[in-house]
């Protein structure tokens, strides 16, 4: 095991499907905030801004971009994340799915709305982390997990963030988009200095409030898969869409696209 981690770091990523893990990024902070400023710069294909028109701030995101921006993939590479998904994942390889990175302006009103990011993605297994590490302190706008939601029996409506409406036609397959707070559910938050990095499955439930504070919260995101991780088909284009895959349901994610990072196997 990374050391890094306890046992009782995996053990609480199993259960309650989300972990605090300090410093996971903290060698690698300048780099990743270079990284964001040639992202922003030049955004990619998937960058969005997610404020309507007259909201305060700038609420910016986009992902897909490792094999373009140098310091991402430098990153990626060098970091011990992928030894630390393995371990948590209770994996024998960690394979990468996709970067992302989520950037509040100072003065941004707008949360990111609660979602699971699994019924988004064409990717399906019980072993599956996302790591969220903040590159500014963050108190009031910090990601919000609830405990246990990625053992629910039925995935939480996804939905488009800036329209509102439903990400498929098959609404009745899902479960309607809670209200954690009001409903008193178990979330998870902490205050987070830059190199933190939150550890959470695809399909817990999470989200943040906006920033109001005076400084900009810029966040980097990575997620990974592991053994049992599989295609799967969804009833329209998924997010990331990764067009011309090839892929047929049942198969492991190409390795030439989502290439294995980290592996004990021989």
């Amino acid at each position: 095991m990374h050391n890094l981690l306890t046992e009782d770091h995996v053990e609480a990523y199993q259960r309650d499907g989300v972990v605090l893990i300090e410093g996971l990024f903290a060698d690698h902070v300048d780099a990743l905030r270079d990284g964001i400023t040639r992202n922003m710069d030049r955004p990619g294909d998937y960058a969005a801004e997610n404020l309507h028109q007259g909201e305060s701030g700038r609420f910016f995101d986009d992902y897909c971009n490792w094999n373009r921006i140098p310091e991402f993939e430098q990153v990626i590479k060098t970091a011990p994340v992928a030894e630390v998904a393995a371990d948590l994942m209770r994996s024998q390889t960690a394979q990468l799915f996709h970067d992302h990175i989520l950037i509040k302006e100072p003065g941004t009103n707008k949360p990111t709305p609660w979602h699971q990011d699994g019924p988004y993605y064409f990717v399906e297994g019980s072993q599956t982390v996302s790591f969220w590490t903040p590159l500014d302190p963050v108190r009031e706008a910090t990601l919000r997990c609830v405990a246990g939601s990625h053992h629910w029996p039925k995935p939480v409506l996804p939905i488009r963030w800036l329209s509102e409406d439903s990400f498929y036609p098959n609404e009745e397959d899902y479960m309607p988009v809670p209200d954690p707070d009001a409903e008193g559910m178990e979330i998870r938050e902490w205050d987070m200095k830059p190199g933190d990095a939150v550890a959470f499955h695809f399909n817990i439930l999470h989200g943040a409030r906006g920033n109001q504070t005076s400084d900009r919260r810029r966040a980097f995101s990575l997620r990974m898969v592991g053994d049992d991780a599989r295609y799967v088909e969804r009833p329209g284009k998924t997010s990331p869409p990764f067009p011309g895959h090839g892929m047929v349901a049942g198969q492991k994610l190409r390795e030439d696209w989502f290439p294995t990072l980290f592996s004990r196997r021989s």
